[in-house]
This record gives structure tokens, sequence and C-alpha cells, in this order.
């Protein structure tokens, strides 16, 4: 792996996860010692990131993390509910529902696995396997681009959030259904089913930072 793609992999990570939080000085001297690379990668990972929108330049301070705003999280799932009810639906007329009707019962068993304490990274990544089906079968690589942008930037979002076991059952639930539909070839109900699930994780988000509070442990 080249010393640019591991620090941006590295950095990507710590912003995604929260453990670099909002308006964090990001200095290429401390970073290539971090992260055991000269400053020229670390520079490239710098860029890269800037360019997603994870990292911002701040005239005199260098780089920071990019704070992320409620009405930022509103604005992202505006535009996640545009792309994914519409990959939903494409899903339902092009995609293979043998793979959708196995990921309906993955998440109904993920729910019941939530309701017993499991890991919810397991369900994060039961989640991006359902981004990933979604991505093949939707057939428009437009499309496809557009979503891979924002992703980084709505696992930031999701994040703001406490982790309510509640709300993952209810999220298992409601993928589910999206699979559901899209197995059947159903493309209104699957984008029905998309646009009521990803209301209910905006409105979760907004009533877990009333205030616009910072991330988990902030």
């Amino acid at each position: 792996m080249r010393a640019s793609e591991k620090a941006y992999q590295a950095l990507h990570q710590d912003i995604v996860q929260w453990r670099l939080s909002p308006g964090t000085v990001l200095g290429e001297v401390e970073l290539s010692e971090r992260l055991g690379v000269s400053r020229t990668p670390v520079r490239e990972a710098l860029s890269r990131l800037t360019a997603e929108g994870l990292t911002t330049a701040k005239g005199g301070r260098g780089v920071v993390v990019t704070d992320v705003s409620l009405e930022t999280v509103r604005e992202l799932y505006e535009l996640r509910e545009t792309l994914e009810a519409k990959a939903a639906a494409l899903a339902a007329e092009r995609g293979d529902s043998g793979s959708f009707a196995q990921l309906q019962r993955d998440f109904a068993a993920a729910g019941l696995s939530l309701a017993a304490g499991s890991s919810t990274e397991e369900y994060y990544r039961l989640s991006g396997n359902l981004d990933a089906a979604l991505d093949k079968s939707c057939g428009n690589p437009f499309l496809v681009n557009s979503l891979k942008n924002i992703r980084p930037l709505l696992a930031r979002a999701r994040r703001m959030a406490q982790e309510h076991p509640e709300r993952l059952q209810a999220t298992a639930a409601e993928h589910s259904a999206i699979c559901a539909a899209i197995a059947a070839g159903k493309p209104q109900v699957a984008a029905a089913a998309t646009t009521i699930h990803l209301n209910n994780s905006l409105q979760h988000i907004l009533d877990s930072k009333p205030n616009n509070q910072k991330g988990p442990g902030q």
C-alpha cells in the first residue's frame, strides 16, 4: 500500500469514527510522526480528505476537521433521499431478487440479534452490504458515484446520534422492508420504504442533538 493511501485510510477512519472531532487541527509534522510516513504522503492524504469535504483548509490554521452542523445534516439527507430512493427503485427493476431476499432475511435476523445485545459494528457491516448491493443493481454509474461521494459525510452524521437499541432495531426492520420490496420487484414500494427509513433516521439525529452538540464523547 502506498504511503499516501495508508495515511488517507487512517485519517479517514479517525474522522468518520469521531476519533478526530470537528475543528481538530491536522498538522503535517505531527501526523507524519504518528502515521510513520513522510510529510508528502500526509499532504496528499489531506488534499483528498479536503476534496471529500471531511477536512477544510483554514487560513493561518492549516487544515482542520470539518464541522458537522444540523443544517448540514438536513441538507445531506435531502440529497440522500433523492439518490437512495431512486437507487432502490432501479434495483427493484434491474437487480437480482435472490440477493435482496437474502438481505431481507439477514436484516430480520439482525433485528433479533440487536435485541439480544449483539455488536452494532456487525450491523453497520450489514448496512454496507446493502449499499454495495444497491450500487451493483441500480445500473447507473453516475448515481453510484454520487452516493459514494456522500457516504463518508453521512457516516459522520449518523454517528452524531446516540446509539439507542430501539432505534437500531427499528432501522433493521426498515432495511428489511426495503430489501423485501426490491426482491418483490416493486420500485414504488422500495422508494417509499427508503424515504420512510431516511426520514426516521434524520429525525433521530435531530432529536439526539437538539442543541447542535458535538459528536460522540464530545
